[in-house]
C-alpha cells in the first residue's frame, strides 16, 4: 500500500520512480549487505546534498531511483539527475555502515545519517549515540581505520 502511495504521489509531483538494470546476483547481494531499511539507503538521505549542501538533507519519496535493488531519495530532480549519471560518486562507503565499525573491528554498525564526512570524494557515515560520536576517533587514526576497513568490507560482502 505504501508502495502505491509513493507511485501515486511521485505521479502527481511530475516525478517517475526510475530504476537501473542489474545483475540479479549483485542486486540479492546488495540488499543483503547494504544498510537499508525497507530497501532504502541512508535512511532517506540524500546522498547527493552530503557532495553538494556539505549536510545532511531528507530525500523525497517523489524523487527516489533505484540503484542496483538500493532506493535512494533525494531532495531535488538535480539532485536525482546528478546521481542517474554517476552513482558510484555518490554511494555511501562500506553500504552504508558505520566507517570507524567497519576498521576498528569489521562490523556492521548502525550510522547516524547525520554524522558523516566527505573525504577524497567518499562518503564516509558513523554510528554517533549514547555519547559515542564514533567520527571523531575515526579523525584521531583515519589513515589506519580506512585501510582496515577498505580490508574487511569486501570479507562481509560476499
Amino acid at each position: 500500500m505504501k508502495a502505491l502511495l509513493v507511485y501515486l504521489v511521485s505521479l502527481l509531483a511530475g516525478t517517475t520512480l526510475l530504476t537501473s538494470a542489474t545483475d540479479p546476483t549483485e542486486t540479492a547481494k546488495r540488499k543483503k549487505h547494504f544498510n537499508l531499511e525497507k530497501n532504502v539507503a541512508l535512511e532517506g538521505y540524500d546522498p547527493v546534498a552530503y557532495f553538494t549542501q556539505h549536510k545532511a538533507m531528507k530525500g523525497n519519496p517523489a524523487h527516489q531511483f533505484t540503484y542496483e535493488g538500493v532506493i535512494y531519495q533525494f531532495s531535488s530532480p538535480a539532485h536525482l539527475e546528478a546521481f542517474k549519471q554517476n552513482p558510484g560518486k555518490y554511494e555511501p562507503q562500506y553500504g552504508g555502515w558505520c566507517a570507524y565499525a567497519m576498521g576498528d573491528s569489521g562490523e556492521k554498525v548502525e550510522v547516524d545519517p547525520e554524522t558523516f564526512k566527505v573525504k577524497d570524494g567518499k562518503l564516509y557515515l558513523f554510528y554517533n549515540k549514547y555519547f559515542n560520536n564514533t567520527l571523531t576517533k575515526w579523525n584521531k587514526d583515519e589513515t589506519s581505520l580506512q585501510k582496515k576497513a577498505d580490508l574487511n568490507w569486501p570479507k562481509l560482502y560476499i
